[in-house]
């Protein structure tokens, strides 16, 4: 792919790749093979050859980007889950490809052929399952070693597994591999860079950077479950006596592994520096013609799992933009700053200082008692990605071209780009801005849907066609909008300190003792 040059994307011109986002991402195109939701996007490593998607029908299709009109079909498609798809990862040199959801498995997928091109489209291949006894919330794969890799449950159990240990059809994991937290792991990632470190998060709202030295092994050579780092995701707002812990529902690193963001369900997208336990960035949308306008929804996460992701325009080094998906039935782009730049512009209030405030700001802290840090607020986003018509959950950077994807409640993969055509696909045309607005109240249609799955009633037949099923499942989440969305944190998520000496960094108080 190096120095490809089709319909004005140049991967070698980096200086010209640079400014693409800054312009915005008009065009767009469909990729339609799914017949339900759309939960995870995966590329493959070293260059992204090859986007996996997959969610509730049960399918993961493999889009070939190396393919004129790539876009149309799948190159292939795995089968292999018995339920709702969660995560997709590639290993670190696509030897297999992972998925996990809410069949309690780790499916693993040998996709070592897929380069050659010799798999016939629904050849199914070798593939190992790797056993829980929850929903896979998330799986990640280590970045050297394509056997290895870790998966996070329901169940609270983070497991470090590694294929080359033979094992039989249904293996037990050793405990020597096993962190149990008390609460649900809502996301695990490896460092990009660094083999022994990787971060996790639970539905308390502990996010943590974990050294597998320290946390796997014989039970008297590990440390605190590994911890080396907590990232303090609880807020405060002047006047409120309570704090809010905000659940996360992804992690993200950039390439380079210097920053890690958080999506929190009920609050913004959220920038750490990775030597920082404090925020050093919010993302919001509120410095746009949509924040602006009355009766106009900006970025909100309220209803469903968000997963976010870094990157950058072509080979431009570093990872200068954040995006991710909106209850709003968008995604937004944002251009992040340097870490010293948001370090320097960080507000730190004293607790003393903090009772005395007034007004709606919120800062984030350790505790009551403890300082208080107002990151950066990046108002105002690169680019507002439109074209959805219902809630976005999942986006994803190409790694070299300057594209976008995204995915959610709808049936298709949306490919968003800066030109009206890229090297594998001819088909892009022009967004349309206008965005579907959430209806007032319930409408008919919506209360048939809720009526057939309260009362288990089935549609007449003329309504069982994928239009009418994805109609009915944006409808279900409409209703789950008007009663869940744009919810006060301090409201649905109020956290109270047991004692002053006690804070997040408290291995304790998150997880159960070796």
């Amino acid at each position: 792919m190096d120095g490809l040059s089709t319909n004005g994307f140049n991967i070698a011109n980096t200086s010209r790749m640079s400014s693409m986002f800054e312009h915005g991402l008009p065009y767009s195109t469909k990729m339609r093979a799914h017949s339900s939701c759309i939960n995870a996007l995966a590329f493959s490593s070293q260059g992204g050859r090859f986007l996996a998607s997959g969610g509730d029908d049960l399918q993961i299709h493999i889009w070939d980007f190396h393919q004129e009109e790539a876009t149309a079909e799948p190159c292939h498609t795995f089968r292999g889950p018995r339920n709702n798809i969660f995560c997709l990862e590639f290993s670190s040199h696509n030897q297999y490809l992972f998925a996990g959801g809410t069949d309690n498995i780790v499916h693993q997928f040998d996709v070592s052929r897929l380069e050659s091109g010799s798999l016939n489209r629904n050849e199914q291949l070798p593939t190992a399952l790797f056993r829980e006894d929850d929903t896979i919330r998330d799986v990640t794969c280590h970045p050297f070693h394509d056997e290895v890799f870790l998966s996070g449950s329901d169940n609270g159990r983070i497991i470090q597994h590694d294929s080359r240990i033979k094992h039989s059809t249904n293996p037990t994991p050793r405990a020597a591999d096993i962190i149990q937290l008390v609460t649900e792991v809502t996301s695990v990632k490896f460092h990009p860079t660094v083999d022994h470190l990787f971060a996790t998060s639970d539905s308390k709202g502990n996010v943590c950077l974990r050294d597998t030295r320290m946390a796997f092994g014989p039970r008297k050579g590990r440390t605190k479950n590994g911890i080396v780092r907590t990232f303090h995701t609880t807020i405060s707002r002047p006047n409120v006596e309570t704090m809010s812990s905000p659940e996360p529902s992804s992690l993200a690193f950039d390439r380079q592994g210097e920053k890690l963001a958080v999506t929190l369900l009920h609050y913004y997208p959220t920038i750490y520096s990775l030597s920082d336990s404090h925020p050093i960035a919010i993302c919001t949308g509120r410095n746009t013609v949509e924040g602006k306008s009355l009766g106009q929804r900006t970025y909100s996460n309220s209803c469903t799992m968000k997963h976010g992701c870094f990157g950058s325009p072509g080979l431009v080094s570093g990872d200068d933009y954040y995006c991710s998906g909106s209850d709003n039935f968008c995604a937004y782009l944002w251009k992040i700053p340097s870490v010293e730049h948001l370090v320097e512009e960080r507000k730190e209030i004293s607790s003393h200082e903090w009772q005395l405030s007034k007004g709606n700001t919120v800062a984030f802290t350790a505790g009551l008692e403890s300082p208080k840090f107002i990151p950066t607020e990046i108002s105002t986003p690169s680019a507002i990605l439109k074209g959805h018509n219902s809630i976005v959950n999942t986006t994803l950077i190409h790694p070299y071209f300057p594209l976008i994807l995204t995915a959610g409640i709808e049936r298709t993969v949306t490919l968003h780009s800066p030109l009206p055509s890229c090297p594998f696909s001819q088909q892009l045309s022009l967004t349309p801005q206008e965005v579907r607005q959430l209806p007032n109240d319930t409408t008919i249609e919506e209360a048939r849907v809720i009526d057939s799955l309260l009362l288990g009633l089935s549609d007449p037949a003329d309504r069982n066609s994928p239009d009418e099923a994805e109609l009915d499942t944006i409808r279900l989440f409409d209703r789950i909008l008007r009663i869940e969305g744009e919810a006060d944190p301090f409201d649905v998520r109020p956290w109270y300190q047991v004692s002053a000496e006690q804070t997040s960094d408290s291995d304790s108080d998150i997880l159960e003792s070796d």
